[in-house]
């Protein structure tokens, strides 16, 4: 039986009150990163200030974010700065957004993970807490780094590099199954002296993806293609939100619907939440982990580059290519989705995923009538 529903409204200002938002509209491609660029910063600031009112929560449930503009630029020397650093270097334009995003994820999570009520290392973590977080962060002490790996964010193929890195397989692109478990080596495997010396030692890194186009893919990939999750979630699901059905042994569960998914949700405790859609914070837990690069799942391949070469991978050791088969989450199938769900589920959705939406400069997704009818 799943779990059932907790008292959110009783936990929410244990793991929220200090989330911030920023929303951007046009966020999600190149090109907007590039607009939005020198408002980001100005942004995160004022947000800072209605969290700090503690008016978040109450913003979302009235659906007032959705409406709010963007607050004028107003001192993009940061900005000017970096565009000129990255200059003298011979970086292009996507390179300055790269190093503008990380500035401004670093910043955010800095200024939300100083607070008192936060966690500031992994040993200040519950003792659950800190099982998921070590169960979540591979190791490679050949190369001395750590990956924290996040279901649905091409967590797969980071696997299949730190198998060919080890040893353990001869080249990313070998077609055999991923065995998530085997020929790799968990943080949470090692004694505390030993974890202490790699988190402080190794290069420490993770990947992100916009949340609630990750929990769409989850979604589509676990109810509409894997029978043991639809026997062992989905059959449940349909059983308890699904009408006359409660009692109904012939339940397969292949059929759930993304309104019944999002329904289950808001009944689990996110720190009980299966990994693959448990939120991004509380797998990888940014503040008590001092991550030295966040890359996202947007430029996947980009940021890919960028940490092999920062971790002195071989030459011959690539990220791998997306697969064939593979059904990616676009912008219209997420606008869809979206716009069907009642907007009430929507908007108590959101806060078990606003510290995912806040600290890695993700907008709040625009479901207003008139977005949804274009």
């Amino acid at each position: 039986m799943l779990p059932r529903r907790q008292d959110y409204g009783k936990r929410k200002s244990d793991g929220v009150r200090s989330g911030s938002v920023i929303n951007f509209r046009s966020a999600g491609s190149p090109g907007s990163v590039r607009r939005s660029s020198a408002v980001l910063l100005p942004s995160v600031l004022t947000f800072l200030v209605i969290v700090a009112s503690g008016g978040l929560l109450l913003m979302i449930e009235k659906g007032m974010l959705n409406s709010m503009e963007t607050p004028s630029p107003r001192g993009s020397a940061r900005r000017l700065e970096l565009i000129g650093e990255t200059r003298k270097h011979g970086a292009d334009g996507a390179d300055v957004d790269s190093q503008i995003l990380q500035e401004i994820r670093n910043r955010t999570i800095r200024t939300m993970c100083s607070q008192k009520n936060m966690p500031h290392s992994i040993w200040s973590l519950s003792p659950p807490q800190r099982k998921t977080v070590l169960q979540h962060i591979l190791v490679n002490d050949e190369y001395r780094f750590l990956y924290c790996y996040v279901p649905k964010v091409a967590c797969s193929n980071w696997k299949r590099v730190l198998k060919v890195l080890s040893g353990a397989l001869e080249s990313v692109d070998v077609n055999v199954k991923m065995d998530h478990r085997s020929d790799l080596l968990f943080l949470s495997s090692l004694k505390p002296e030993e974890i202490r010396y790699r988190l402080k030692h190794y290069f420490k890194f993770m990947f992100v993806r916009e949340p609630m186009e990750r929990l769409l893919s989850a979604y589509r990939n676990k109810f509409g293609e894997i029978e043991s999750y639809q026997k062992k979630y989905g059959a449940e699901i349909v059983r308890r939100y699904r009408k006359g059905r409660a009692k109904d042994a012939s339940v397969t569960g292949d059929d759930v619907t993304f309104g019944e998914f999002v329904r289950y949700l808001l009944d689990e405790d996110v720190e009980r939440m299966n990994e693959h859609w448990m939120p991004i914070y509380n797998l990888c837990q940014p503040c008590a982990v001092s991550y030295n690069f966040i890359g996202s799942y947007e430029h996947l391949g980009r940021d890919s580059a960028y940490v092999l070469q920062r971790v002195g991978a071989p030459p011959f050791v690539h990220f791998p290519e997306r697969q064939t088969w593979y059904k990616p989450v676009t912008t219209q199938t997420l606008h869809y989705y979206l716009c069907t769900l009642p907007q009430k589920l929507l908007r108590e959705l959101l806060p078990k995923y606003i510290l995912d939406f806040s600290l890695f400069a993700y907008p709040l997704p625009n479901t207003t009538t008139e977005h949804c009818r274009h």
